[in-house]
């Protein structure tokens, strides 16, 4: 008799389950345990909200074999965060597959570890796809992805698997409220600079300002497009807007030829730009145009 769909289907998911578990280790940084996906023979990725110290830190591997850890670098933007063990362990790495290739509906696994080394598994489907996108921390995503499955405590800083039994990305509950995905390339990005650098570089100005209506008789002396621009309200010391001449007053109108009406757009600008590069700041003062030019250092 020809297997049934319901057992077919239960083994692929528990192949995938075990597949994937092969790379993915509990990780003991708190009160509770989180997970986390081995990188390579000696380091660990995993969810930098469920690290509360840099030392004293210990992994379970898939063996069940407790190794010591300390932490190599975090980014809370993205919530990620590389540990680096204190010895290469046996085990397959982790099998990346591709997130943008996911679609809505499509069937997923979250897996994880307990504290005591067991695997375990949710399961669901893609429920909230979308692109590019910026979390409260001020990192950036290169997807949104939102699993529909239960994310149960300690699965943070573990994989999430396609039927392919790919991992497309990393869970944790340190983003957004409802539990989300980190995908594999933003993963891939953020962990190759962290065991490089320690630390992920992101250019700022060094500026804290506010919106403001720009009056249209200013607009029009001044042949502006823009009705709305950004009043710095504090330089910071040191800054390299400091450092460019920006003023206390300054309403802040254009980076590189594109207009600011709100602070997001300052980020969305500033994010495609690298550390050491030259920007130009178009501003309003005393009631006339102004240029700044500034190096764009890493954010302290």
């Amino acid at each position: 008799m020809a297997e049934n769909i319901w057992a077919a289907l239960s083994r692929e998911l528990a192949d995938a389950t075990a597949t994937a578990g092969k790379s993915v280790v509990a990780v003991h940084g708190r009160r509770h345990p989180s997970s986390g996906i081995l990188w390579t023979s000696d380091s660990v990725v995993t969810a930098n909200h469920a690290l509360r110290r840099d030392e004293d830190i210990s992994v379970v591997i898939a063996s069940g074999q407790s190794v010591a850890a300390r932490m190599i670098g975090r980014d809370p933007g993205t919530d990620l965060a590389v540990l680096r063990l204190q010895q290469p362990v046996p085990g397959d790495r982790a099998q990346w597959g591709d997130a943008s290739k996911l679609r809505i509906g499509e069937l997923v696994l979250a897996v994880g570890r307990t504290w005591r080394g067991n695997i375990v598994s949710s399961s669901g489907v893609v429920s909230g796809l979308m692109g590019r996108w910026r979390t409260w921390r001020g990192g950036e995503l290169d997807q949104f992805i939102r699993p529909d499955l239960m994310l149960y405590p300690g699965f943070s800083g573990g994989p999430l698997v396609n039927s392919q039994g790919q991992i497309v990305g990393l869970n944790t509950a340190g983003l957004h409220r409802s539990g989300i995905t980190v995908p594999a390339a933003t993963v891939t990005r953020v962990a190759s600079e962290l065991l490089e650098k320690g630390r992920i570089e992101r250019p700022y100005l060094g500026l804290a300002m506010q919106a403001v209506a720009l009056p249209e008789s200013l607009r029009a002396s001044l042949n502006l497009k823009a009705s709305e621009g950004l009043l710095v309200a504090h330089v910071e010391p040191g800054s390299p807007a400091e450092k460019g001449g920006v003023l206390l007053g300054d309403v802040l109108v254009e980076i590189e030829g594109k207009p600011v009406p709100e602070t997001d757009a300052v980020q969305e600008i500033l994010h495609t730009f690298k550390v050491g590069q030259a920007i130009e700041l178009k501003l309003v003062r005393g009631g006339a145009l102004s240029t700044a030019s500034l190096t764009l250092a890493a954010r302290p």
